[in-house]
């Protein structure tokens, strides 16, 4: 005798009909009835072929709403949660990076700026005093 079991528990589906879940024979079942109703309801207007596949298309959703998972969700949960993200609670988010060793150390690079400036101005001020004075001569 030989028993499966799941590796991850939460995994786990009963089979009801047919070795599918409640839900999966429920989305089945409506799928055949709206590809039967489409073939009663379009069999006067289209030929063969063309009607069987407006069946199948007509058909598809419901068969995939009862078979998807997506992250772990069901059809209609990711389906709201889309709803959610894209249209209910829609957020503008910003990349703003935070340099965490700038911050410590921003008073100390300021303070390195100011001297470089003063070195600067001393020394374009005595290229123009050496150039004033070398004119002169």
């Amino acid at each position: 005798m030989e028993v499966k079991i799941n590796k991850e528990i939460r995994n786990y589906t009963e089979s009801m009909f047919f070795g599918l879940s409640l839900r999966q024979f429920i989305f089945s079942v409506l799928a055949c009835g709206v590809a039967v109703g489409l073939y009663f309801l379009l069999r006067p207007h289209f030929g063969t072929e063309t009607l069987s596949w407006m069946c199948i298309l007509g058909a598809a959703p419901f068969a995939l709403i009862g078979f998807v998972k997506y992250n772990g969700m069901t059809a209609e949960q990711f389906l709201w949660a889309w709803i959610k993200s894209e249209f209910l609670i829609p957020k503008r988010l910003l990349f703003s990076p935070d340099n965490l060793y700038y911050e410590a150390l921003k008073e100390t690079i300021q303070d390195h700026e100011r001297e470089a400036m003063g070195i600067r101005r001393k020394h374009k001020a005595q290229t123009k005093k050496s150039k004033k004075q070398g004119g002169k001569r």
